[in-house]
């Protein structure tokens, strides 16, 4: 097959997004599956509703394969994969103007590594546990869109807030604003979870993410970068 070598080991991301652009009909594939874990718990955990995260994945993806020839290398490739993820579920998000609830684990399990997933069923958790999880679900819904992907990205998913900034393309003050703005709203909504009791639960904390190296490349191609450019009131 002309052009082929998606199973040809070693290709760093930025050799394959190149060899996609080159006419490599396996090399995006092959990036995708890649990064298909992660990509998908941010699209899942931002939109809430797995067919319209499933949607929003699928239109991202497309998104990416099209603009793959306008990357330019700023930042790494899976900030810009992240960043047009993000926007697809925004974008969607506005268009059906939902209230959609977003699982915190579902179908999505840590290694016990900040920001590091693989695929899987959740085991059954206890019918107290469900409850609580349900509620922390229904009350990370209710914050505005920019709020709750700050949070997925920061929170639920470990990226330093740097990174994000680069994702949502808006200062790091942006991205601390939304936290801190979408933290005291999760105080708010879940202050009667907090009992003072061992049964207390945890409003998630100020956190920079879980630090991995930078893989040094990005893009300038501004996919969808509307999307996220607006600070909410």
């Amino acid at each position: 097959m002309a052009g082929s070598g998606g199973g040809e080991p070693g290709r760093s991301d930025l050799e394959l997004l190149r060899a996609h652009v080159a006419g490599d009909r396996d090399a995006f594939a092959e990036l995708f599956h890649r990064h298909r874990d992660r990509l998908w718990a941010v699209a899942l955990r931002t939109i809430g509703d797995r067919e319209d995260a499933a949607d929003a994945l699928q239109d991202a993806m497309l998104s990416a394969h099209r603009a793959a020839a306008r990357f330019r290398g700023d930042s790494a490739v899976t900030t810009w994969l992240h960043r047009i993820v993000v926007n697809a579920c925004l974008d969607r998000m506005r268009r059906r103007q939902t209230h959609a609830t977003v699982p915190l684990p579902d179908g999505v399990h840590t290694d016990g590594e900040p920001g590091r997933h693989t695929g899987g069923i959740e085991p059954a958790a206890p019918a107290r546990d469900h409850e609580t999880a349900l509620v922390v679900r229904q009350a990370l819904a209710a914050l505005p869109a920019e709020q709750r992907a700050a949070l997925v990205l920061v929170d639920v998913q470990g990226y330093p807030v740097a990174e994000v900034a680069r994702m949502l393309d808006v200062a790091e003050g942006t991205v601390k604003s939304r936290c801190a703005r979408g933290r005291a709203r999760l105080a708010m909504l879940l202050g009667h979870l907090r009992t003072g009791s061992d049964d207390a639960v945890d409003v998630p904390r100020v956190t920079a993410g879980n630090r991995r190296p930078s893989e040094g490349v990005g893009s300038s191609s501004g996919a969808s970068r509307h999307s996220v450019s607006q600070e909410e009131p």
